[in-house]
């Protein structure tokens, strides 16, 4: 038993060396507060988990009946995964139910990160063992993914918000992963947020990918906007349904299921819960960091009229034969 440890010892630390060696060829760039992002497989991957990343790129295999929701960091993802937690579970669980595990956990705890949380968290046979069809989520650009993605017939779900937005939000968020009293300098983040370092950034990438593989394979993504499902989200939620091939039957609409899975995954609703109050997420972090506003041009209060001009321009040039337009007011 003490050599078979050793041996084991022995190969961890090959596996190690091995990696700090590989972490060589990566560019990398100091990230928002502390640490450093590596510029990995096309887009920047924080330190702590570009293991897991490569891992992922490795070892994952995507199957035929996958559901998967796919974001850039802060565009509106835990509320997705409430969302399509509730629609693909409904069967299973009564909302209103106080055993509901969406009303005891935090939306994260429940769809998990095949990216960040294959190494990480958990082991890849986790993943194998999740029942079918699994519900999972990625931060990974479309382009980056593992080709089994592409060549199965597994279902993708993307939420895209506007940029000013998705900074503010993750300014706000990375900063607490720090402090939970200081920010770290808006100026410096958002040079780096304009210049795409940023977690799986740029942002443009992330987002046009997932835009480009919407229009060309429909069936197998669907493109929506943060704004818009906070505009009309009983609209949306029966979209979602129906496009992961869980569409609500007659009966369920006349008696308000939609409406009610609308108001239990409410921004307010999800931000009360004692799980989200002060339980704390798998990183030790307060689950209340991922709960700030959810609010549509937040990004007012903060961008100065030359952070504005710049933003602009970016998102023109980068966008500008896309077809794809921002929603920056409610």
């Amino acid at each position: 038993m003490e050599k078979l440890d050793l041996s084991r010892q022995e190969e961890a630390s090959t596996e190690d060396e091995e990696f700090e060696e590989l972490l060589q060829n990566f560019p990398k760039e100091r990230n928002w507060v502390s640490g450093f992002l590596y510029f990995c497989q096309g887009f920047w991957v924080a330190d702590l988990s570009i293991r897991s990343q490569v891992s992922f790129s490795q070892n994952f295999v995507a199957r035929d009946n996958d559901l998967v929701l796919a974001s850039c960091p802060k565009s509106g993802t835990t509320w997705l995964k409430a969302l399509a937690y509730s629609i693909v579970n409904r069967s299973r669980f009564a909302l209103s139910n106080a055993n509901n595990p969406l009303l005891k956990l935090n939306p994260h705890d429940l769809v998990p990160y095949v990216d960040m949380d294959l190494y990480s968290r958990y082991r890849p046979i986790y993943f194998e063992n999740i029942p079918e069809p699994r519900l999972l989520c990625t931060h990974t650009p479309f382009e980056s993914l593992p080709p089994s993605f592409k060549s199965s017939n597994c279902k993708i779900v993307y939420i895209c918000r506007n940029p000013m937005d998705t900074f503010v939000s993750l300014w706000h968020f990375v900063s607490k992963f720090e402090s939970e009293t200081e920010l770290a300098p808006i100026q410096e983040c958002f040079d780096k947020f304009c210049r795409g370092v940023h977690l799986f950034g740029p942002f443009w990438d992330h987002i046009l990918g997932y835009w480009k593989a919407n229009l060309e394979t429909p069936h197998k993504v669907l493109f929506i906007k943060y704004e818009d499902v906070k505009n009309d989200v009983v609209f949306y939620i029966k979209r979602i349904a129906e496009f992961l091939g869980f569409p609500f039957s007659e009966e369920e609409e006349r008696r308000g299921l939609i409406e009610e899975i609308a108001e239990v995954c409410s921004f307010e609703k999800m931000k009360n819960l004692k799980v989200n109050i002060d339980g704390k997420h798998h990183s030790g972090k307060p689950n209340k960091n991922l709960f700030r506003k959810g609010e549509v041009g937040d990004w007012k209060n903060y961008f100065t009229p030359s952070m504005i001009e710049r933003m602009e321009k970016l998102i023109h040039e980068k966008f500008k034969n896309s077809n794809l337009v921002f929603n920056f007011s409610p």
